[in-house]
């Protein structure tokens, strides 16, 4: 299992930006050397986890429990198969595009090394938005990516460091419990009589994931 590359972005005027100023820092590109990557504080204040990484709408973007977002390149390369096109790298806005790692099936709680000492935690799925299917230019893409039920990992910085390319990533801890991202994202998108199974996940869940309590209480 490893990091293929790590990608960031810049913000960029566009005009189906939904941020304030109508920029986004979608549109990922792999960089070379070191990136630190740290808890960057609460959504709405915090940016991204990745130093120098755009984050334009902190209102639904970024924060400390969205602070890296993770994508496999297996499931990219199933997206280009379907879509017949060339999906590089950090095409779906994803910091980390990882390689032999089941990003999908990570239990929410799951904890990851990267590197000599970066330690994430996986917290949630990535719910689709229109800035992603404006970016991406596929349509009906929202509708496409939710029945796939394959969104890529949001991640909290456990202990902060420094990442690159090429790095190995280690699982360090996995929760006894049976909530992986893709049932997650599920629960909150289609299936939502799921949601109660999403509860064992506990305190690991991203804050507006535990939002999911009220459905059930």
């Amino acid at each position: 299992m490893k990091l293929l590359t790590v990608n960031m972005g810049r913000a960029e005027a566009m005009d189906y930006a939904d941020a304030p100023g109508g920029t986004t820092g979608i549109n990922k590109q792999p960089v070379d050397g070191p990136v630190r990557v740290v808890a960057p504080g609460p959504k709405g204040v915090g940016a991204g986890g990745l130093v120098g990484d755009a984050v334009c709408n902190k209102r639904h973007h970024g924060g400390d429990d969205q602070a890296v977002y993770a994508f496999a390149r297996e499931d990219l390369d199933g997206w280009e198969r379907e879509l017949g096109r060339t999906l590089a790298n950090g095409s779906f806005g994803e910091n980390l595009t990882t390689l032999g790692l089941d990003v999908n099936g990570a239990l929410i709680g799951e904890r990851w090394r990267v590197g000599a000492a970066l330690v994430l935690e996986v917290t949630s799925s990535r719910i689709p938005c229109r800035t992603f299917a404006q970016a991406l230019g596929e349509k009906g893409w929202v509708k496409r990516f939710t029945r796939q039920a394959a969104p890529g990992a949001y991640l909290r910085v456990i202990e902060p460091g420094g990442i690159r390319a090429g790095d190995a990533i280690e699982i360090l801890h996995r929760p006894d419990h049976d909530v992986t991202v893709s049932l997650q994202f599920r629960a909150a998108t289609t299936e939502r009589e799921l949601l109660p199974r999403t509860l064992a996940a506990g305190e690991a869940l991203h804050l507006e994931a535990l939002a999911a309590r009220k459905y059930v209480s």
